[in-house]
């Protein structure tokens, strides 16, 4: 199989199911910043880690995977004629959902309480658990808006708030394991 087909060369591209879209359409915007969260995220985990966190990341990506595929699935060919899914994958719900929660706890139980805004830094892995925190929020942004014209399995808006939720203790904990300083926000106040 060629990596290139050239069906793309006039500005389209294939939905699963076979409908062809623009390649500026929501729908390929949605899962296209998907697909660059996962990069992100793969970056996060090919750093000096713990084996936990790497573990976690492993399962987060396949999960994304399963989010693109739902975002990339025209709604209108979702259903086969037959009455079959034509997505034949398990996809993200209350398991996965549950799965970051627990981890955002565990890791929020070791850290210290936070009373203020943190600015994003500290060091190089924490700044890549911001900026995929800051994917992720856009990915949710983007699919919210699809599913406002589009609806597909609401699951995935949860879970792609709860997975910027994680990034952020993620990005706190990694803080705190590399000994990197959180810098507080402290808004100037304006002389009255």
């Amino acid at each position: 199989m060629k990596i290139y087909t050239k069906t793309g060369d006039d500005g389209t591209t294939g939905l699963f199911g076979g409908t062809r879209v623009p390649k500026h359409h929501i729908r390929i915007d949605s899962y296209g910043t998907v697909d660059e969260l996962n990069s992100w995220i793969g970056l996060i985990r090919d750093q000096d880690i713990d084996p936990i966190n790497q573990q976690q990341l492993i399962a987060i990506q396949e999960h994304l995977f399963t989010v693109g595929a739902v975002l990339a699935t025209d709604p209108e060919k979702e259903v086969l004629k037959n009455g079959k899914q034509r997505l034949k994958i398990t996809k993200v719900g209350s398991v996965e959902i549950e799965f970051l929660e627990h981890a955002i706890d565990e890791m929020d139980s070791q850290l210290s309480q936070m009373t203020h805004f943190i600015l994003p830094g500290g060091h190089t892995t924490v700044s890549y658990c911001h900026i995929a925190r800051t994917v992720c929020r856009r990915a949710e942004r983007i699919s919210t808006l699809l599913f406002e014209n589009e609806p597909f399995d609401g699951n995935v808006l949860s879970f792609l708030n709860r997975l910027s939720d994680y990034l952020f203790v993620l990005a706190r904990k990694l803080s705190c394991d590399l000994k990197a300083n959180e810098i507080k926000w402290n808004p100037k106040k304006i002389d009255q």
